[in-house]
């Protein structure tokens, strides 16, 4: 437990189930092995608990944002298919992320900078703490973390990036305005002109209308709009949508240069598979 903040002290009683509702019908329970931290910051709860199947859980607000177990099913395919698909990237921008994972990701690449763009630094400092792949990310020379808003970030800044990742919780809350239209008219402002913008975009099985909103007000921003999927075993549903947007690269052409070795889930094979959509996600 961090003795820092007086939330996040030990209670004498946790929850051995913690219950995430994920639609007024079903959700997903983990049994607490053990409370690793508590606390509410400026912005939303934090919680983190060890679970035997899927080691340490970080919950914001009560909804699972990662685990150990199941973590590089998400962060490997928000991060690769763009970073793959560029032939050479060189500045790299994640609004959000502050557990880390994409940043990991991101720094396995040729890259000259990664930023990361956070709004909520308490998520930052508790992640570097429990989860070992963050502390090593950030001290990388590559690496550059801001606490900011995002929105308030992309809004202002000068700088142009290759690729922009947005590596947003789902659309309560701070993260709200990182899925609308206007957003996403500010990055396509700051990218290069061959960049691309890889985002997250919700469960495909209980978020499709979302998906099919989404498409409607990016297709005409973009040249190449491409959803796209991948597993994520504690998300709801089970499978994750993702959007790929460009105005020069298809990604439909697969990677344009060799796989990264070790990866646990993204290859070549994969990139190419997660674009082709099931009939009830086609437009």
């Amino acid at each position: 437990m961090s003795s820092d903040n007086p939330l996040s002290k030990p209670k004498k009683r946790f929850p051995e189930i913690i219950w995430e509702e994920q639609t007024p019908a079903s959700g997903i329970y983990f049994r607490a092995k053990k409370w690793l931290h508590q606390e509410k910051s400026a912005f939303q709860k934090i919680e983190i608990i060890e679970n035997e199947t899927y080691g340490r859980v970080l919950l914001l607000d009560g909804l699972v944002q990662t685990t150990e177990a199941d973590e590089f099913f998400y962060h490997e395919m928000l991060v690769h298919p763009a970073l793959h698909a560029h032939p050479a990237p060189e500045q790299v921008l994640i609004i959000g992320g502050g557990d880390g994972g994409a940043h990991r990701e991101v720094l396995k690449h040729q890259i000259k900078k990664v930023l990361m763009v956070e709004i909520d630094e308490r998520v930052v400092e508790v992640a570097k703490k429990f989860f070992p792949w963050l502390e090593p990310a950030l001290r990388d020379s590559r690496a550059e973390l801001r606490i900011a808003d995002g929105k308030d970030f992309v809004g202002t800044t000068q700088q142009k990036f290759d690729v922009i990742l947005v590596d947003s919780s789902d659309p309560v809350g701070p993260s709200a305005v990182l899925h609308q239209q206007e957003f996403f008219s500010s990055l396509k402002k700051i990218l290069r002109p061959r960049g691309i913008i890889a985002a997250q975009s919700g469960s495909a099985i209980f978020h499709h209308e979302n998906v099919r909103l989404k498409r409607r007000f990016l297709e005409p921003m973009f040249r190449y709009v491409h959803f796209y999927l991948g597993p994520v075993p504690t998300y709801p549903g089970g499978l994750w949508c993702y959007v790929f947007l460009s105005d020069r690269i298809n990604p439909l052409r697969g990677p344009a240069k060799p796989v990264l070795s070790g990866l646990k889930y993204y290859s070549r094979a994969i990139h190419r598979a997660s674009f082709s959509l099931p009939p009830f996600l086609n437009p």
